[in-house]
């Protein structure tokens, strides 16, 4: 987004005030995106790969079953390996992993980690990480976007009084720099227990930024 002001003339260069704004918005998440899947290792690479579809079918209708729809169900990577052992200081064939991950799109939070359970339970052995996220993004980041606008104004009014100077009502140029955040939970490990998954997303920030001009004159 960028604003011009026809505030300028051929006779003088105009003295300018450059500032940065920064606004905030924090909120509590309503979506969860969790990412996990099925990791299998066979010396015969169909084998691998059979046992590791078994396992993402299972886990992908024991997940609609659980109320979460087709269309929030997605492969988000999907890699074969082969894996060596080191023999006297020779590489030797051991087997191939395949490894195919999900994302899984959740529209109540709360409900996340009874879904990661569910998945666990009918094969998901990796579980890399949850992000949480808002549904109502755009609303809130035009919020976050005035306030930005609103405090590049008050540095260049707290700058003009300091100085004893004017400032012009409109800014000369207004440059919109955007920078959105997530909080994620990322799980590096995950043991398979009778306890019941829970996550704690706290709340998420949206940022906005600008960079403002302002022209000013002497009183």
């Amino acid at each position: 987004m960028y604003y011009q002001s026809p505030y300028r003339t051929a006779k003088s260069k105009p003295k300018i005030i450059k500032v940065a704004g920064e606004g905030k918005i924090s909120i509590e998440p309503d979506i969860a995106e969790i990412r996990l899947g099925v990791s299998t290792e066979n010396s015969a690479l169909a084998k691998a790969q059979e046992e590791n579809a078994r396992a993402i079918s299972d886990i992908k209708k024991a997940l609609t079953t659980a109320g979460i729809p087709e269309n929030e169900i997605k492969t988000a990577d999907y890699s074969i390996h082969p894996q060596y052992d080191y023999v006297e200081g020779r590489q030797v064939f051991k087997n191939y992993r395949v490894e195919h991950m999900l994302l899984i799109k959740v529209a109540e939070i709360n409900r996340a980690g009874a879904i990661v359970d569910t998945a666990v339970r009918n094969g998901a052995n990796v579980v890399s990480g949850v992000t949480f996220e808002t549904s109502r993004y755009e609303e809130f980041y035009r919020q976050a976007l005035s306030l930005a606008v609103l405090d590049a104004r008050r540095k260049a009014e707290t700058i003009a009084e300091t100085l004893n100077v004017l400032l012009s009502k409109v800014p000369l140029s207004i440059v919109e720099i955007t920078d959105g955040k997530m909080i994620p939970y990322q799980t590096k490990t995950f043991a398979v227990s009778e306890a019941s998954t829970s996550f704690h997303p706290g709340t998420l920030a949206i940022i906005s930024r600008v960079h403002a001009e302002f022209t000013y004159a002497s009183m």
